[in-house]
């Protein structure tokens, strides 16, 4: 287990990421989350698909509740298939109630709370508070990593006209 302290900050001040760091041209790490009716899950159920992973602290957060609802209103406008998945450490009770105050319909909310297995695999575990960082993955249609955009101060929104385009370039 590597960790990286300083390469992501909260309210300005370091903190330490933990996990496995991925890069982009790898195979993105096959881990099982919990779906919001306890179902597990694992990434390679997506295979055949690009996938939009975006990893945030908490959908009960306003940053994360923006983002989330901009992807899912955002990806909605490509003219092809793009599977978005959040991931968060909330409960999964918790996913589904923001699901449903929020309308989303593409968004497929995810919960890495019983081990952690995503944020150790890819390296956006924070020790500091056992959260997610801020951080976008995206998988090709055989589960490539072609872009990763870990947002350096987590209060911060991503990139999304970055984002965008690279989904665009995967179609």
């Amino acid at each position: 287990m590597s960790e990286r302290k300083g390469i992501v900050t909260m309210g300005g001040k370091p903190i330490t990421l933990i996990g496995d760091e991925v890069k982009v041209d790898m195979e993105a790490p096959d881990v099982e989350v919990i779906d919001n009716d306890l179902s597990p899950v694992k990434i390679s159920s997506f295979s055949g698909k690009v996938v939009i992973i975006s990893s945030v602290p908490s959908l009960d957060t306003s940053v994360c509740d923006i983002e989330t609802r901009k992807l899912d209103d955002e990806v909605g406008k490509l003219d092809f298939d793009v599977e978005i998945l959040t991931i968060s450490m909330d409960l999964p009770f918790a996913q589904k109630r923001w699901c449903g105050a929020a309308e989303t319909k593409r968004v497929k909310t995810l919960s890495d709370y019983r081990d952690a297995s995503f944020g150790m695999s890819y390296g956006v575990l924070i020790k500091e508070v056992r959260l997610l960082a801020r951080a976008i993955f995206i998988l090709d249609k055989e589960r490539i990593i072609h872009y990763i955009q870990l947002v350096n101060e987590i209060t911060n929104e991503p990139d999304y006209n970055d984002v965008l385009s690279a989904v665009r370039k995967l179609r």
